[in-house]
């Protein structure tokens, strides 16, 4: 079996220890990894696989003459912007994780349980969803696959994790009584309705990408979506009631049918005897938990979901990972 060797673009952040992890469990046939970060981060060592890895910073020079053949990138969207196309360019495949790529139309922006034959199209780079949209469209494709969906309706109970480290330490150090450095207000004890920057209309940034991102993924331009995003003070596990309108026949019982069955999801719906799911469930999982299935009768065919999920496995890490199995599969096809 042929290895592939692998970078990890942003490796000492939160997400990239997250894709080193992830990596470590599913065992993929990988014969060597190259760690590259910022220039701060360079000459770090990190732990993995039973050995250790000198960080490498990223530069063109460094990218050039290593024998790649994939780049799994969470580095933000500036470096993607700049290295990307430099990996791509050199025939890396490279799967990113920030927001650059999502809505280019020459991009697929990819769940595996949901649009994988859109790899078939990729020019040498694949977007990673954003993590509130990736645990939604696992739940709502199954749903449209069935029913079809009209309109979506999104409230989102967001970890500070999905902040990175400086979010994870505002709730920390809120709780030691200290100021905010990364939110524009405490985050302990509090719930904030803005997550990324406002708009010209009154949505924020991450509002419009579940949006944006949802119409892409499933493949329907004119779907009617909203958002409405909120940071709560949860370390771990985004949470999000949905709510989903259908142009066919959708009973509680049929819904929970279909999510029973959908790839990797969890359902866990008895809220009679308190089986619903929470972000400590969720945490180091790789699945996405739904519950609270529920008619909305206000309309005429409607439901309310809740639905949760470890925003930085499969929100981020996993996902790409994924992605890679994905696309190394597809690879040791065409070379057959």
């Amino acid at each position: 079996m042929k290895k592939y060797n692998v970078a990890i673009v942003g490796a000492t952040g939160m997400v990239g220890r997250k894709f080193l992890k992830v990596l470590e469990e599913r065992r993929l046939p990988i014969g060597g990894y190259y760690l590259f970060a910022s220039k701060n981060s360079a000459g770090q060592t990190v732990e993995f696989m039973g050995k250790p890895y000198t960080v490498v910073e990223l530069t063109r020079e460094n990218i050039l003459g290593k024998n790649l053949h994939y780049a799994l990138f969470s580095a933000g969207a500036g470096v993607s912007r700049e290295f990307a196309p430099v990996f791509a360019q050199n025939g890396i495949a490279v799967i990113d994780n920030s927001s650059c790529w999502r809505m280019d139309p020459a991009v697929p922006l990819v769940v595996p349980e949901v649009n994988p034959k859109d790899l078939d199209w990729h020019k040498g780079i694949v977007a990673n969803p954003n993590c509130s949209t990736i645990q939604a469209v696992v739940a709502l494709a199954p749903l449209h696959k069935k029913f079809k969906l009209k309109r979506v309706v999104y409230s989102t109970y967001q970890a500070v994790s999905g902040a990175g480290q400086q979010g994870y330490a505002d709730l920390s150090e809120g709780a030691k009584g200290n100021p905010p450095k990364k939110f524009p207000k405490p985050i302990f004890g509090n719930a904030l309705p803005q997550i990324d920057v406002f708009c010209p209309d009154g949505y924020t940034k991450e509002e419009h990408k579940m949006m944006d991102e949802t119409r892409k993924i499933l493949g329907l331009p004119d779907l009617k979506v909203t958002a409405t995003a909120v940071r709560v003070p949860v370390f771990h596990g985004h949470s999000e009631s949905i709510n989903a309108e259908f142009k066919r026949p959708a009973t509680v019982e049929s819904i929970r049918g279909v999510l029973s069955k959908a790839p990797g999801v969890v359902l866990l719906d008895d809220p009679a005897n308190g089986a619903y799911p929470t972000p400590l469930e969720a945490e180091d999982r790789d699945e996405v938990f739904i519950g609270r299935v529920r008619a909305d009768d206000s309309v005429k065919y409607g439901a309310n979901l809740w639905v949760v999920a470890d925003n930085i496995r499969k929100g981020a890490a996993t996902n790409a990972v994924q992605i890679l199995q994905l696309l190394i599969k597809k690879d040791g096809k065409q070379k057959k």
